[in-house]
This record gives structure tokens, C-alpha cells and sequence, in this order.
């Protein structure tokens, strides 16, 4: 069930529950209707993750620590928005005061309070027997009923029905997000946001020697497709991005196979496409003003009868060869073949998403993406991004001497490098399809797109992280020096 925000002067009446969210300065300083000794006898300080409850006639009272004023920024409203959603969620309609004292922007902290509520409650029951749905149906939150208010709210709100979208492709399962469905599911999603979508079948991408993607479907029953999806703004456009994402549905790892545990949550493997495609789904609604591309390449990466063999060659759309040596490592080979496309589309920046290489979550863990491009400048646009969102990246080199690893004795180059580095050789392949001069930038998210736990507004499953980076980035454009 959707919940509702609602921007108030003060909480109403109706509300089962009146939660303030509270710094550690204002508790030291003394909180208005809460005795000193009440706060004392609950060891309640006012820190990040600690709350008060208490009954409050018909009501129910309470207090979410946020930390120091001077620390409250989105992603700190964001948790206290998390914890919130999941302390409260069994109370149909609940009011929520925002911390006083803080430097934060006021329509920055609705929109971040929303963002952590609406993903902290996320779940995906579809086939649960005995789903239980969260109960909360409308939130109030206090501190003013003006417009500017209410589009926070309902800025948040969109954005985190992005990433819920996301995160739903992610959690269902290979066998039922075919790419054909999640084609046709997401070219439904263009027509009702306002978008253009083309779809390539098997035929159309075989007659667009799309050799990457045909490759990686050899050994599937299920045809590929390709899903281009175009935002157009109403008045000119500030500039052009394209996005492309890996759309995997479920990755076996070909002949070159997984172990059975290495399988288990392969059917995140399509985690890139599913952020670009919830991206996409907010773009309308937000007004951006840049024109925005999408090129999503999908398949599953299977084991059949006439499967791509190690040592088989392929050929990209920008003509360049790939001898493959290892067929688990095949979402540089469909990305080869959309980042091929976005170039010939000319954009001013393109950005790529795609859960990639273990090695990336060996080198930065499983919350923090890697960050990999040629231009210094959208690298900066990205960072920029990610610092607001609270989406975490780190920028990892593209060292040039790097290349040797995957030089290839039959072919222009092999799809694997030394056993070492592996997330930067990635990227450096990645890099030969992108058409000289264009800015580009590829982000690992083979940890972050995948939780094994529920923390803050991450819950367990799919993440969809990186939709809130690429709408904050799609909004904010300007075009790369």
C-alpha cells in the first residue's frame, strides 16, 4: 500500500503517533512537554539511532535521535526517516516534526525524511502466502503547509518509487524476469511516465550487429532484447546523457559456470538496468531539463548447447573484437555493445551501471560503489551527486599501462585481465567502446546493489542503488568541460 506525505502546519489531531526528531544539542538544552528526568530515567541523549516511546493520552509520543546539529545532513534526516518507517509502520497515520537548529535545507530534509520512510517500509511480499503489509497509509509532516513544502514531500516521494521500482525488477526471479517481460515491463513504464521506448528483438539485434549481446545469449532459451528509452524536456534541452545499464536477468556464468553458491542471488545481476529504468521512470514527473538517453541491454547468461566456448571471438557493433576466455565475465560484453550505441547517439556524457566484478567489492566492500571514467570534470558531477544522495562511490584510476593484460594474440583484445585489478581492467575494456572525445563515466555497484540485511533505508534484497544518484545527476546537469 502507498503511503502519503503530507506537508502541516503542526501534526493534526488524527494522527495515531507524534514522533520529533531531536539533536543531542536540543535534548542538553531541554525539550519542550519532556521532563529532564523522563529523558534521564530512558538514557535518551538525542544520538543517531536511539528513540523514546511513551503513551500519550489516545496517542502514542516519541522522540529519534539524529546526533549533533552540526552533523544533521540528508543522509543523517534520511535514517531517522528509516527508522521511523520501521519503528511506526504498524500505526495507519503518524505526524513527524523535523529537527529544530540544524543548517540543513529545509526542502532537503522533506524530501530525505520521505526517501528514508518510503524505502525503510519497502517489501517485496509476491510471493509470500501470508504477506504482512505495513499498515501506514499517510504521514503529516509538521513545520508548514505551503506548496514549496508539499513538492518536497512529493519530490521524495517520486524518487523513492523509482527506486522501490528498481528494486522490485531486482527481487523478482530469473525464471520469471525474462528479458522479454522485463522488456515489455519497462516499456509499459516509459508509456505511462511519459517516455519514448524502442524495443530490439533477437532479429533486430543480430541485423544491428550487436555481436556482444547475441554472443552472451547463445546458450539461452530466452531471446534477448535491447530497450532504449528517450525523456525529452518540454523547452530546450540543458545538454544530453545517456545512461546504460546491465541488464543480466540471471547470471549462470555460462560455461565458464558459478558454483551453486556463487548463484544465489544472481538474479541481481541485472541490478545497473533496473536503476537506469527507475531513473528513467522519475524524469517526467521532476521537470529535469535534460534530455536523457537510455540504452539497457538484456539477457541471461546460460549454459545451452551451442553457449558461447572460451576462445570464441566476438564482434562488437563499433567493429572491434573480444576473444573470450572467460564467458562469466559477459557484462563488459553486452555493455561493449550499448556503450557502442550511446556514442553513435553523440550525447554530451554518458554513465554506465553495472554490478561488474567481485573485485570491486573486494577493494571498497558491499556499500560503496567504484567510480571509473576519462573526464575529470563529470567525474566531479558525479561525486558531486553521489555526496548529495547519499549513494556512496570512490574514484578508482584507469591506468593506461594496465591495457597489456588484456591484449589478445587473434583478437583486438581478450574479455579478462590478470588475475589482479580486475575491477580497473573492466573498466578499461569498457572504455575501448566509448567513441573518442565523448565523456564517460562506469560505476561498479556489484556491492551496494545487493544487501544480505535490513540497515537504515536499505532493506534486504535489491537496493536500487543508484537511482537517487542518477536523477540528482540528470537534474543538476551541465556539460563536462
Amino acid at each position: 500500500m502507498t503511503i502519503t506525505f503530507h506537508a502541516a502546519r503542526s501534526v493534526p489531531k488524527p494522527a495515531k503517533a507524534v514522533i520529533r526528531i531531536v539533536t543531542t544539542d536540543s535534548v542538553t538544552d531541554g525539550i519542550e512537554g519532556v521532563s529532564a528526568e523522563q529523558l534521564a530515567n530512558a538514557g535518551f541523549e538525542g544520538k543517531a539511532g536511539e528513540s523514546h516511546t511513551w503513551p500519550d493520552g489516545a496517542r502514542v509520543a516519541a522522540l529519534v535521535g539524529i546526533g549533533a546539529s552540526t552533523d544533521v545532513d540528508s543522509d543523517a534526516v534520511r535514517r531517522a526517516g528509516a527508522a521511523i518507517g520501521r519503528g511506526f509502520g504498524r500505526h495507519t497515520r503518524i505526524g513527524v516534526e523535523l529537527p529544530a537548529g540544524t543548517e540543513i535545507d529545509a526542502a532537503a530534509a522533506r524530501q530525505a525524511l520521505v526517501e528514508g520512510i518510503s524505502l525503510a517500509t519497502y517489501n517485496f511480499s509476491t510471493y509470500k502466502s501470508d504477506a504482512k503489509a505495513v499498515k501506514l497509509t499517510r504521514v503529516d509532516v509538521a513545520g508548514g503547509s505551503g506548496v514549496r513544502n508539499q513538492q518536497a514531500l512529493d519530490r521524495g516521494a517520486a524518487i523513492s518509487a523509482g527506486q522501490c521500482m528498481a528494486r522490485d525488477f531486482v527481487n523478482e526471479p530469473g525464471g520469471t524476469l525474462t528479458p522479454p517481460v522485463f522488456a515489455r515491463r519497462s516499456a509499459a513504464m516509459a508509456k505511462k511516465s511519459g517516455l519514448t521506448a524502442k524495443v530490439w528483438d533477437a532479429a533486430a539485434i543480430k541485423k544491428g550487429r550487436l555481436g556482444g549481446l547475441v554472443g552472451v545469449n547463445r546458450g539461452s532459451t530466452n531471446p534477448a532484447r535491447l530497450v532504449e528509452l528517450t525523456y525529452t524536456p518540454k523547452g530546450k534541452p540543458t545538454g544530453t546523457i545517456a545512461f546504460v545499464g546491465k541488464g543480466i536477468t540471471f547470471d549462470a556464468g555460462g560455461l565458464s559456470i558459478k558454483t551453486g553458491q556463487g548463484m544465489m542471488t544472481m538474479k541481481c545481476d541485472m541490478g545497473g538496468a533496473a536503476a537506469v529504468i527507475g531513473a528513467m521512470s522519475v524524469l517526467s514527473e521532476l521537470g529535469v531539463t535534460a534530455k536523457v538517453r537510455a540504452f539497457v541491454p538484456m539477457t541471461d547468461n546460460m549454459l545451452g548447447g551451442d553457449a558461447t566456448r572460451p576462445g570464441d571471438v566476438l564482434k562488437i557493433r563499433n567493429g572491434k573484437t573480444i576473444e573470450v576466455l572467460n564467458t562469466d565475465a559477459e557484462g563488459r560484453l553486452v555493455l561493449a555493445d550499448a556503450l557502442s550505441l550511446a556514442s553513435e547517439a553523440k550525447p554530451d556524457a554518458i554513465v554506465d551501471l553495472a554490478t561488474l566484478t567481485g573485485a570491486c567489492m573486494v577493494a571498497l566492500g558491499g556499500k560503496i560503489a567504484g567510480l571509473m571514467g576519462n573526464n575529470e570534470s563529470w567525474i566531479g558531477q558525479i561525486e558531486k551527486a553521489s555526496a548529495s544522495t547519499g549513494e556512496r562511490v570512490w574514484h578508482l584510476p584507469l591506468p593506461d599501462d594496465y591495457k597489456k593484460q588484456f591484449e589478445s594474440s587473434v583478437a583486438d583484445m581478450k574479455n579478462i585481465g590478470t588475475p589482479h585489478g580486475g575491477a580497473l581492467t573492466a573498466g578499461l575494456i569498457l572504455s575501448e567502446f566509448v567513441a573518442e572525445g565523448l565523456a564517460w563515466a562506469h560505476i561498479d555497484i556489484a556491492g551496494p546493489a545487493w544487501s544480505e540485511t535490513d540497515e537504515a533505508e536499505i532493506t534486504e534484497g535489491g537496493t536500487g542503488f543508484g537511482v537517487r544518484l542518477l536523477v540528482e545527476l540528470a537534474e543538476s546537469f551541465s556539460k563536462p568541460a
